[in-house]
């Protein structure tokens, strides 16, 4: 098996802006894993908010390409438990090496990722479409630009209730909020009302991460389903959101990819939460990967590749919120010349 290594800077189409900062572009290491003719791909982005930076990626797979290139014997969730000692201080490279591992994998078998899961197609899922924290009139003329059924809305203003009533009066669409952190337990509580009044479907990550008891109390009285996500990293984190969350937003690069975002789901559902995986602003290739989970969960927000200028790949496409498989086997990706 070899290892190929592609490097891109994503361009936003729009500064996107939620509470912790603004970010114009996005780098982005794409793995590519090589194999009797086939070729499958796993993507990491950078992250200042988790440390996670492409020339640190870059480094650590030519230091580790060795172990890397194995014969491809095993499936993916083996090669991930494999993997997993070299790279449990780094999971968005994990991520990468799994969703490109178990992309050639399936690819080499000659099936759809869904298919090697056996998983259902019949109910899947709309993506909602992120409108980051801006102007009123830039964030209306947004929704403007991209009609679109569900729309997830950054907050962490001053401003944040009149934002979503002077949204709600361009949009009967359903919105979502996501207030990264932003919030105290109070102000979290008192929003919910208001929230629910103006058809907010629920909160994700009011609180910082590490406020467990402030959670548990927002849990218990709030007016709208709360979901978490900076609370809910590795697949440990599931267990500690019960009963402080009514849901669990999974993203790949945070746990380290399919493998354990499948378990995660799974155990997030023995335990009555909801599911929802999540996108961290990446390509057609981190998006075709979470793509294939969708028919396993009640929620998605997968619109990084809709929010960049230069996508550096095809493969599953967003058609107002309903997702369009590729043809091809995998994932479905084919990097762009």
């Amino acid at each position: 098996m070899k290892l190929i290594i592609h490097t891109y800077k994503l361009k936003l189409k729009h500064p996107f802006t939620i509470s912790r900062g603004t970010r114009t572009e996005i780098p982005s290491l794409i793995v590519e894993l090589q194999e009797d003719g086939f070729s499958g791909f796993g993507e990491a982005t950078a992250n200042p908010y988790y440390n996670t930076f492409v020339e640190q990626f870059e480094k650590e797979l030519l230091e580790k390409r060795e172990i890397i290139e194995t014969s491809s014997i095993k499936t993916p969730e083996e090669f991930w438990d494999y993997l997993l000692p070299y790279f449990q201080e780094n999971m968005f490279l994990l991520c990468a090496l799994d969703e490109a591992y178990t992309d050639l994998y399936t690819r080499k078998k000659g099936v759809k990722l869904y298919n090697y899961w056996n998983f259902n197609l019949e109910q899947l899922p709309q993506s909602n479409f992120t409108i980051g924290i801006d102007t009123i009139e830039n964030m209306v003329s947004k929704m403007k630009e991209m009609p679109w059924p569900i729309y997830k809305i950054k907050l962490g203003t001053k401003d944040d209730l009149k934002i979503v009533t002077e949204l709600r009066k361009h949009s009967n669409s359903i919105f979502r909020i996501d207030a990264n952190c932003a919030w105290n337990v109070t102000e979290t509580v008192k929003n919910s009302l208001e929230l629910k009044k103006l058809g907010v479907e629920f909160i994700e990550q009011p609180l910082p991460a590490d406020n467990w008891r402030g959670s548990q109390v927002v849990f218990e009285n709030s007016f709208l389903p709360i979901i978490a996500d900076e609370s809910c990293i590795i697949e440990s984190d599931i267990e500690k959101c019960y009963n402080h969350f009514h849901g669990v937003n999974i993203k790949l690069m945070k746990c380290g990819g399919l493998t354990p975002a499948k378990r995660m789901i799974e155990k997030a559902k023995s335990l009555g939460l909801k599911t929802m995986v999540g996108c961290m602003t990446e390509s057609s290739v981190g998006i075709s990967a979470i793509a294939h989970l969708t028919p396993i969960l009640d929620y998605v927000d997968m619109d990084g590749a809709l929010l960049i200028k230069n996508d550096v790949a095809t493969g599953v496409k967003l058609e107002n919120g309903t997702t369009i498989f590729s043809n091809l086997n995998g994932t479905g990706v084919l990097l762009n010349e």
